[in-house]
């Protein structure tokens, strides 16, 4: 099967550049790389597939331009405060669409690990989530981390209120509702995210790491690929990899 022609939005961007060169590694056909102050409409017409990793204050624009054209939509962006994103992911559900925080096959399978060890492991388990990312990343925390907070909030039936960024002073003493996140910067690191559950005698850490962004953009191709022919709606990469209640890959 021919892979679909793709326009990339953000290609100037260490994700669009790493899309970029593996898309012409793989053969998929570029319609267009644009980036801001580019006008990325000449190029619709001959795509099939639209892979936006630009900026969250970008997101409305190509969710509208894209819709308009007809065409479908992978968005790797991060950034968006809660309320934002949930306005924009009710706009992005009328088109076929992909919307993820981490596009690598490692991270969507923690993500599945994550949720079942916090269905598993009673609140005696405390819950923290560290992430580590390089110096240049302008966002805190991380779009897989939020990704992975979704998932233990709607495991342990809490939400944003719960969580608590970062500790300094007087604290007091930790509750079993709490949700620790914790962002690091330094370096070059492309990105580390590990949840702790730690209880009385034993901890369970589950830890993904990335050295490439290559692995991240070859799942946003991925995610283009499978796109093509789908009917309407806000996926994810656990759609597209096919990650059932089993854990295994499709």
């Amino acid at each position: 099967m021919a892979h679909p022609s793709i326009l990339i939005v953000g290609a100037k961007g260490r994700m669009g550049i790493a899309i970029r060169d593996a898309a012409n590694r793989l053969g998929f056909p570029i319609a267009g790389a644009v980036d801001a102050g580019d006008d990325p409409k000449p190029f619709l017409a001959q795509a099939d597939v639209v892979v936006d990793f630009s900026h969250h204050t970008a997101t409305a624009q190509v969710i509208e331009m894209v819709a308009a054209a007809g065409k479908a939509l992978v968005i790797g962006t991060t950034g968006h405060p809660a309320a934002e994103r949930e306005k924009l992911a009710a706009e992005a559900a009328k088109i076929p669409c992909v919307w993820a925080g981490n596009f690598s096959i490692g991270v969507n399978l923690l993500n599945h690990l994550v949720r079942e060890a916090a269905r598993a492991l009673d609140p005696s388990f405390d819950i923290e989530v560290i992430e580590m990312h390089h110096r240049m990343k302008k966002d805190a925390p991380s779009g897989t981390a939020e990704t992975l907070l979704r998932i233990l909030e709607e495991s342990r039936g809490l939400s944003a209120a719960n969580e608590k960024h970062g500790r300094s002073g007087i604290t007091g003493e930790r509750t079993s509702k709490e949700i620790g996140v914790h962002a690091l910067r330094g370096g070059d690191v492309v990105g580390d995210h590990t949840v702790v559950f730690a209880g009385a005698g034993e901890r369970l850490e589950l830890t993904h790491r990335a050295s490439s962004r290559e692995i991240f953009a070859l799942g946003a191709l991925r995610a283009a690929g499978w796109l093509v022919g789908r009917a309407a709606g806000l996926y994810d990469m656990s759609h597209v990899l096919g990650i059932g209640a089993s854990g295994r890959l499709s």
